[in-house]
């Protein structure tokens, strides 16, 4: 019993020392964020798609760098707060200058340079996020664009 215990821990500690500096001990994957829109009246602070303003079904989102080619989002309706998501992008490195426009009213530009980092741990780094053509303020804590629209 004494010979199989010894033998259990020599194999034990033999392969424990098997690695290899250079793999990854631990793999891991971490999305892009999604970017998230809240549309609002600038004085009033109201959801325009909550008060019926406008209307979810006319967002287009196009892309200015790629022949104007439409970009995939989703509407999230819940509880009255409607948001805009945009998910598509940083999943490879690229840049986007995105103008969103809702019943033919030009909202705002965004523009994004992202860079998927593939390693051990990929992710990606943003290097540059700018918003334009409209007021808005950034939630910190929630990641939340919120579009002061007039």
């Amino acid at each position: 019993m004494k010979k199989i215990n010894l033998l259990l821990i020599l194999f034990t500690i033999i392969f424990q020392g098997c690695k290899d500096d250079d793999e990854c001990n631990q793999l891991c994957f971490t999305p892009p964020q999604a970017f998230q829109f809240e549309i609002v009246d600038k004085e009033s602070g109201e959801n325009l798609f909550t008060n019926g303003t406008f209307d979810s079904n006319e967002i287009t989102i196009t892309d200015n760098l790629n022949n104007n080619e439409s970009i995939e989002f989703s509407f999230i309706s819940e509880n009255n707060i409607n948001l805009i998501q945009i998910g598509s992008i940083g999943w490879a490195t690229e840049i986007v200058n995105l103008k969103i426009d809702i019943s033919d009213n030009h909202i705002f530009n965004f523009y994004v340079d992202a860079e998927r980092i593939e390693d051990c741990c990929s992710y990606t780094e943003y290097n540059e996020i700018n918003l334009t053509d409209s007021e808005f303020e950034l939630n910190s804590q929630t990641g939340i664009y919120k579009i002061l629209v007039e």
